[in-house]
């Protein structure tokens, strides 16, 4: 997977998200949970941008990093809208599956860069090792 197609996936996921949300029922819990989930997965792609112009292997595996985080976070968040039963599991299937694979792809882009310690030139976008 390249750069460009590794922002698509990232903003996809960032618009998926966007209308579950929006369809999430009425209530405090669903509120407070869905504006966590909100922040954490728009941000995903938001990072990874940033990833892509960092200026060195060190600030490249630092913006990943942040990349990690903000989809594990979603993950949380989404359990805890399925073990809250907010939403059912089903509803949320494929989205956890795209955002597990998209943690995992990060995850070994870092791995990647931190075992090869390129210069900033060859990493236009590790992501496709993953």
């Amino acid at each position: 997977m390249d750069e460009r197609e590794f922002k698509n996936r990232t903003k996809k996921l960032a618009l998926r998200t966007i209308k579950l949300v929006e369809s999430l029922p009425k209530g405090i819990t669903s509120e407070i949970i869905g504006k966590q989930l909100l922040r954490s997965a728009t941000s995903v792609g938001a990072n990874y941008r940033a990833t892509c112009r960092g200026k060195s292997s060190a600030d490249v595996i630092n913006k990943l990093c942040i990349v990690e985080e903000e989809a594990d976070e979603s993950i949380y968040w989404m359990e805890l809208l399925i073990e809250s039963g907010s939403v059912p599991e089903p509803k949320l299937t494929n989205l956890l599956s795209e955002i597990n694979e998209i943690v995992a792809m990060t995850v070994a882009s870092i791995k990647t860069i931190r075992s090869h310690k390129q210069p900033i030139q060859n990493l236009k976008s590790k992501i496709q090792n993953a």
